[in-house]
Formats: C-alpha cells, sequence, structure tokens
C-alpha cells in the first residue's frame, strides 16, 4: 500500500469516526465501533509516517490528498 495513500484513508476514518463517538456517547452506549475505527485509522497514519522516508509535514498533506485524489480520477 502506497503511504499516501494509508495517510488519506486513515485520515478519513478518523474524521468520519468522530459523529459515531458522540452519537454513541450521547446515547450513554460504549463507543466499540467508533474506537475499533479510531485504532485503525491511528495504525494507517502510524504505518504512512514510519515508512516514508522523508516523513510528512502539515504544508505536505493538501498536496498528498490531491495526489491521492488524482490518481483515482481518470
Amino acid at each position: 500500500m502506497n503511504t499516501d495513500l494509508a495517510l488519506v484513508i486513515g485520515c478519513l476514518l478518523a474524521v468520519l469516526s468522530v459523529p459515531s463517538i458522540l452519537s454513541a456517547l450521547t446515547d450513554r452506549r460504549a463507543p466499540r465501533a467508533s474506537a475499533l475505527t479510531v485504532l485503525i485509522a491511528g495504525g494507517l497514519i502510524l504505518y504512512a509516517l514510519r515508512a516514508n522516508p522523508g516523513g510528512y509535514s502539515f504544508a505536505e498533506l493538501p498536496n498528498v490528498f490531491v495526489s491521492v485524489a488524482a490518481d483515482f480520477l481518470p
């Protein structure tokens, strides 16, 4: 798996799990599925950060998202 793709998927999973966590907490349920999703997202982000030789900076993140989107669009 490309490290850029792992970083983008991890970031998207982390962002999409926030509403699920908030919903579970407001309904006074345990956020089990949300916690698992956050762990998977964190693992993907850590993999991307460790596997990329130069690492990532915050200034690079928009370019990484655009390059991954450009790979999937025809």
